[in-house]
């Protein structure tokens, strides 16, 4: 992961140091371009800098395999605690707010 991380930073310096590299399936997402509306919502009001950018960069597949070229989505903040905050709500499985409660798929 920290190698995609570098690779995107070094493919568009302007995102700067606090990226996140989003999987295709992730819950923040509405297809590989836009937020969803409920994501959009959360970082209007708790990471206003946070944007999204599709970035192309070259990865190898293996260590040691030819890299290739890939497109990634990429969430960019301007600082490290609306990274984390970004990337604790909505990176990770989400939780039950209450004991024995289940979490809607």
């Amino acid at each position: 992961m920290i190698d995609i991380v570098k690779a995107v930073q070094e493919a568009d310096p302007s995102l700067g140091t606090y990226v996140v590299v989003l999987r295709t399936d992730a819950r923040a997402l509405d297809g590989p371009e836009r937020f969803t509306p409920e994501a959009q919502a959360w970082i209007a009001e708790k990471a206003p800098s946070g944007r999204l950018t599709r970035v192309r960069v070259l990865l190898a597949p293996y260590p040691g395999a030819e890299p290739a070229a890939r497109e990634v989505t990429v969430a960019a903040f301007a600082d490290a605690r609306e990274l984390a905050a970004f990337a604790t709500t909505w990176t990770g499985d989400p939780l039950a707010e209450e004991p024995g409660e289940s979490v809607p798929d």
